[in-house]
């Protein structure tokens, strides 16, 4: 029995970066369009300006919105017709492209909340731009709860290759993560976090944690959180099965996990784990937004103003979001026939 493609819903990013480039290589790249079926939502002079300064064709199709089409024969993008390339100001956040951008972020969520796309990915987006018409724009997560309704949890993940970088806490100031810390919260995160990378395919995810602080407290010395809640949050997540070990220096788990002793690391706060996944691999680094009913995924770069126009962007992140949303949601769906 052949497979079922899955349906990617892709949102054009940021229109002033490479965003639109980076859109029109994803489209024309022969192995991201073997591994889904996309429906692209943006503007189609974007969209051509992007692929004139990639230097590819990418054979789409065009509808209005609310217009009928097949996007089994291949990808279609639903043209919205809300930004004219002479109103893009190229490596500047503004209204404008923050408006563009949201729009099509909006209407992907919408279409994979309805059941009509399997997950959903896009391309860079900029957050000054689109906290310019959304004040309320903290991030991509609370944005598509916003729009989805959703009122689970939900995290970030960094993924490279097939390393997953894992958080307790993300976007709150360094001086409150200590205090933000629990082990029932912990506990979440490691649940959390396996459900995901099994979804991605890894059947019994090896997670390692980090500690909080230096050298994991060294016993007390440096500290009492891994002794009081990230060491029992472990022994917790071993009684329930999960094949999770800790608390570990943050400053070489992540040779371990390299050297592939673990499937993904844990860490207590944004930059612990952010900068050695950077580090090892900008140009090959997938966000994914995991607890939504649908994958969501995008290149963990980000619109990259200094390069913007000049037909050099790097596709490695980007086609690596893709193809992990599009894995994702053929095991989803292959889960869901059976």
């Amino acid at each position: 029995m052949q497979t079922q493609l899955p349906t990617i819903a892709l949102a054009m990013g940021d229109p002033a970066g490479v965003s639109p480039e980076l859109t029109a290589k994803l489209l024309a790249n022969d192995e991201v369009r073997a591994a889904a079926r996309f429906v692209v939502f943006g503007d189609r002079r974007i969209l051509d300006d992007g692929a004139r300064i990639a230097g590819v064709t990418p054979d789409i199709a065009v509808v209005a919105p609310g217009a009928s089409y097949d996007a089994t024969a291949k990808p279609v993008l639903i043209d919205l017709a809300h930004l004219a390339p002479q109103d893009v100001k190229r490596g500047e956040a503004t209204p404008e492209g923050g408006a563009f951008a949201l729009e099509n972020f909006r209407q992907a969520l919408l279409m994979a909340n309805e059941g009509r796309a399997d997950a959903v990915c896009f391309t860079p987006f900029n957050k000054k731009a689109m906290r310019y018409v959304y004040p309320g724009y903290d991030d991509e997560i609370r944005f598509a709860a916003d729009v989805t309704g959703f009122k689970g949890a939900a995290r970030e993940f960094n993924v490279l290759d097939n390393l997953w970088n894992c958080r307790v806490t993300s976007h709150i100031p360094l001086s409150e993560v200590a205090a933000a810390l629990s082990v029932e919260g912990i506990l979440a995160e490691l649940e959390l976090a396996e459900r995901c990378m099994r979804e991605s395919g890894i059947e019994k995810p090896r997670i390692a944690v980090a500690g909080l602080n230096p050298h994991a407290g060294d016993g007390g010395n440096f500290g009492q959180e891994e002794i009081d809640i990230i060491e029992p949050a472990v022994k917790l997540a071993i009684l329930k099965g999960f094949n999770a070990s800790g608390p570990y220096p943050a400053d070489t788990v992540y040779v371990r996990a390299r050297n592939g002793e673990f499937d993904g690391v844990l860490t207590m706060y944004h930059d612990q784990g952010q900068i050695a996944m950077k580090l090892m691999g900008f140009d090959r680094g997938v966000t994914m937004m995991g607890g939504f009913p649908f994958p969501i995924c995008t290149p963990a770069h980000g619109t990259a103003y200094d390069i913007a126009g000049r037909g050099i962007a790097n596709l490695g992140a980007s086609k690596a979001a893709v193809l992990l949303a599009a894995r994702m949601a053929a095991r989803n769906l292959a889960a869901k026939n059976k």
